[in-house]
């Protein structure tokens, strides 16, 4: 069995987010953190290398794998794109989503290229609402 590289670290958040060689990038990672922070009400904690995760959980696959420790709600300053990771997808945020700004999404990544060009409550209540939808679900 390949072992999980994406894994809670004790490296320094404000350390990684400095390090972002992209201007945007860090500025809007820098944003997210505080945002994240303040509708999760919890510290972050690294993911591996480049995923910034917080309000850990057990995740049980339905396969019936192994148990893991991931996060409910996270973001990467990746190359292309920030991407906020909401673990509990889009459906039924058809509605946030068409009020955001621009964007793309993956089954649980939404990518912003500049968080500036979007609306940043209509951001809020997207991770607010896949938090809460997380936890009634749990």
């Amino acid at each position: 069995m390949a072992e999980i590289k994406t894994t809670r670290t004790d490296a320094d958040v404000d350390a990684f987010i400095a390090a972002v060689d992209d201007e945007v990038r860090r500025r809007d990672a820098s944003t997210v953190k505080v945002l994240m922070e303040e509708v999760t009400g919890e510290k972050p904690a690294m993911w591996g290398p480049s995923i910034v995760g917080y309000a850990s959980y057990v995740y049980r696959p339905k396969s019936g794998g192994a148990e893991r420790e991931w996060f409910k709600v996270g973001f990467s300053p990746r190359k292309q794109a920030l991407t906020l990771y909401l673990m509990e997808g889009f459906a039924g945020h058809e509605e946030l989503l068409a009020e955001l700004g621009p964007h793309s999404t993956g089954k649980s990544c939404l990518y912003i290229k500049d968080l500036d060009k979007v609306d940043q409550e209509t951001l809020r209540e997207l991770i607010s609402q896949s938090l809460a939808n997380f936890d009634s679900d749990g």
